[in-house]
């Protein structure tokens, strides 16, 4: 009994060192394969990070190379290279995904540049066409890249000049390059500058040339613009330049004059109207206030400004006020205007471009979201019930598009 049970004991001790044995081997072996999978999962983690950066340089460096090209072509310049090097801006922004455009930043680069949606380009018409003709009506541009408000605004006034002088080819030039160069590379729309123009007239034997320019006053790009011109004087049998939409500066802020009443009284009516009131007065009484906003010039014709605040005061508008996005002249700038409208007691205020295209400035300037924006401005003040906008340019009102055919008429001799 005593070596069975001795041998029985022997048996279980044997067991149990064989059990322990191996359930050791099992813990270790477990141990190392958990730290070889750990080992692996980081070395997965860190070879997935490298990757991400790497696919992030690459996008990075794509949109920095469409910036870089966009940079080049926004230039006031035109050189051999601007047709090549707006389309390889395109090329490469098309070959951009969508997370890439929104990396695109540069000196003047933005996704806005190519992406924003401003309208359908294929509606305007650039009127670059030759067989001119001897007699040109060449209407001439600030410009803008806003599809919409060109075709609205500038295309409109060159459709009512076409309109009233059935015997003149109308033709168009821009003096912003880089907005030529924008809407080329952009819509592929190719819109002559001033010496192309020029040299368009002149290579197709023109040999009455009359300008008009659509812009506001004899500021600076008026200036340019007849500079340019006089490089081509001895190139026609006549070249003449009409008047610009509010005539002659004058002196002071106190001259006005029938160009400055007609382009007030116009606008104040659009705007009245488009606010729901049958009057300026109308307006006032229910406590609202036009604000018209230029842009502003330190040019000489900054006077022009103070002009047209007198002459709404002479039409008896005194719940119109001008104001202009440079702040000039002085007491113009944003800052001033709200305290004018609030010291007079108005509670509704209605922002308006004083400008002949609703481009840029008031898209953004005028109407955007940024807090530096005239509508927010208004509204951060704290003094007024409700800020509305209206975003439309002076030269899709009939009355407007009337002033210029005059001046051209002024000119032709009808």
């Amino acid at each position: 009994m005593k070596k069975r049970m001795a041998k029985l004991l022997t048996v279980l001790l044997v067991s149990a060192s064989c059990l322990a044995g191996c359930g050791g081997q099992t813990q270790e072996t477990a141990q190392t394969t958990e730290t070889e999978d750990t080992a692996g999962s980081t070395e997965d983690a860190a070879e997935d990070t490298e990757s991400a950066k790497s696919e992030a340089d690459a996008d990075q460096a794509a949109a920095d190379n469409v910036a870089a090209l966009i940079d080049a072509i926004y230039v006031q310049q035109r050189t051999d290279e601007t047709d090549a090097q707006c389309e390889e801006a395109k090329a490469a922004w098309d070959a951009l995904t969508d997370a890439q455009k929104e990396l695109v930043s540069g000196e003047n680069a933005d996704p806005d540049y190519f992406g924003r949606d401003t309208g359908d380009a294929s509606l305007d018409d650039p009127r670059n066409q030759d067989e001119i003709g001897e007699n040109e009506l060449l209407v001439v541009s600030f410009g803008t890249s806003f599809n919409e408000s060109r075709v609205q605004d500038i295309k409109a006034i060159e459709d009512a000049l076409q309109e009233a002088f059935p015997d003149w080819s109308v033709r168009r030039a821009f003096t912003a390059q880089i907005i030529i160069n924008h809407i080329q590379a952009r819509d592929g729309e190719h819109i002559d500058n001033m010496d192309q123009a020029l040299e368009r007239a002149v290579a197709n034997g023109v040999q009455n040339l009359v300008i008009q320019p659509t812009h506001l006053m004899h500021g600076a790009e008026y200036d340019e613009m007849v500079e340019a011109v006089e490089a081509y004087q001895d190139q026609f049998a006549s070249v003449v330049i009409a008047e610009p939409l509010l005539g002659d500066v004058g002196s002071d802020a106190t001259v006005i004059n029938a160009d400055k009443q007609a382009v007030a009284e116009a606008l104040t009516a659009q705007a009245v109207s488009e606010a729901g009131y049958d009057s300026a007065e109308a307006a006032a009484e229910d406590g609202t206030a036009f604000v018209f906003m230029g842009h502003g010039t330190s040019h000489t014709a900054n006077v022009s400004y103070s002009q047209m605040q007198t002459q709404m005061t002479e039409l008896g508008y005194d719940n119109v006020f001008i104001g202009t996005v440079e702040g000039e002249p002085e007491g113009t700038d944003c800052e001033s205007v709200i305290a004018a409208v609030a010291d007079a007691g108005y509670t509704k205020v209605v922002l308006r471009p004083l400008m002949v295209v609703a481009g840029d400035h008031a898209n953004n300037d005028m109407a955007g979201e940024d807090a530096e924006s005239w509508l927010s401005m208004f509204n951060a003040s704290g003094n007024f019930e409700s800020v509305d906008t209206q975003v439309e340019g002076l030269g899709r009102i009939e009355a407007i598009q009337q002033i210029y055919v005059d001046h051209s008429a002024a000119m032709i001799g009808e």
